[in-house]
């Protein structure tokens, strides 16, 4: 009991390999914060020209589809709205006969 007690009053030294992964850790911060600094540094019109390319990169990378898909999307949208405009007015109505028969109940 007394050795536990011991070892839990030594303060834990590092070892070798923990000190250098905190080095390099600390240097890699400081690296980022160097790259940081440089991106600050470009003018506001030279990053909106990058972004620019890069949209105009991701454009090329889209596959468009072509007019017959398009149409056939386009067809089942359409149906499936009138379908469900339908089954929506059809509820609607229904709801209001029934409001209809239980106000006249109650005369």
């Amino acid at each position: 009991m007394a050795d536990i007690e011991k070892k839990a009053a030594q303060p834990t030294s590092e070892s070798k390999a923990e000190k250098k992964a905190k080095s390099k850790a600390d240097s890699d911060s400081k690296k980022s914060k160097s790259k940081k600094s440089d991106k600050d540094k470009q003018s506001i019109f030279k990053r909106i020209a990058n972004w620019f390319k890069d949209l105009r990169k991701e454009f090329k990378k889209v596959t468009w589809p072509d007019k017959k898909s398009v149409f056939k999307n386009t067809l089942v949208v359409l149906c499936v709205v009138v379908i469900g405009s339908i089954f929506v007015g059809l509820l609607d109505f229904g709801f209001l006969k029934l409001m209809e028969f239980l106000m006249g109940l109650s005369k």
